[in-house]
């Protein structure tokens, strides 16, 4: 039987675009296997989480064809075709996998239209219901145009082949560059309590209604920021991971999380540290580990 949205997953809903989803989502990337390459050890236990994922009443997935390559979609499409009308899946396009296990950038026009017909391909859909523009290169955001590359989606979506747009590994000049060409509902970035560069960037679209999914919500994280963390979530009974993603939907209503794991029981852990009520006490001393 599936749990009521509202009553069993942090967070609640956010809209994003015309849709309602919930503010706990799910990563596919970790589906792959390691490296995020070929498939994984455990098809059947990958098919298995992502049952589980939707009979929680997670209704934002996030993946990319770039996963794999194709390894995660196929999955997904394995897992869950006929997509329910609730469930929103989130792809990204502007770079590729090379046979070392690199992502070089590709964000041509044809690039991108390459991109975009696999996703649906392996999808097994006839329109994407967000695609995010995947910016920068492996290191982080950089500064550069978008413009060619955003506008190559932009006439896609008015093609009806996309809902809907999001940037990702943007600059804040790069997201107000995507705003001016057109609409976005979401951006997704690297952002946790020790990297918290986009504060500014995350209250002014909170203003406007615009999503904020930040990924890796441990990643680079020093010694001395883990183990403080750690303390606190000792002190709480609960994994650093779920201190983590409770501090991040305490952080602002629009943030939505996509932690990623290969383990039922693991997300289920996820929803659990995620739901903690955190006092605010709590709540300061984890923004000091990012000081």
């Amino acid at each position: 039987m599936r749990m009521s949205v509202t009553s069993t997953l942090p967070g609640g809903t956010w809209t994003l675009g015309d849709r309602t989803v919930t503010r706990f989502g799910y990563g596919a990337m970790q589906l792959s296997g390691p490296g995020v390459m070929g498939p994984p050890a455990d098809q059947d236990g990958a098919i298995a989480v992502l049952k589980e994922v939707f009979s929680l009443g997670i209704t934002h997935i996030d993946t990319a064809d770039a996963y794999g390559p194709h390894i995660t979609n196929e999955l997904i499409h394995e897992a869950l075709h006929p997509y329910s009308e609730s469930l929103l899946i989130a792809t990204k396009v502007g770079a590729f996998r090379d046979e070392h296990g690199g992502w070089p950038p590709a964000r041509t026009p044809d690039d991108l239209r390459r991109q975009i017909d696999a996703n649906l391909e392996k999808l097994g859909s006839p329109v994407l219901d967000l695609v995010n523009l995947r910016l920068g290169d492996s290191s982080g955001p950089v500064e550069e145009p978008i413009s060619e590359a955003f506008s190559t989606l932009l006439e896609l979506k008015d093609q009806g082949i996309i809902r809907h747009l999001g940037v990702s590994n943007a600059t804040s000049a790069q997201v107000q560059q995507a705003q001016t060409l057109g609409p976005i509902v979401g951006v997704q970035n690297m952002y946790n309590l020790a990297h918290r560069q986009d504060d500014d960037l995350i209250d002014r679209l909170a203003e406007e209604g615009i999503a904020y999914v930040p990924f890796f919500p441990l990643g680079g994280f020093t010694p001395l920021q883990s183990d403080r963390l750690s303390a606190v979530a000792t002190r709480l009974g609960a994994s650093p991971m779920g201190i983590a993603l409770a501090w991040l939907l305490r952080r602002s209503p629009n943030i939505l999380l996509i932690p990623g794991t290969s383990s039922v029981e693991h997300l289920r852990e996820n929803i659990v540290g995620a739901s903690i009520e955190l006092s605010n006490g709590d709540v300061a001393e984890l923004d000091s580990i990012g000081g």
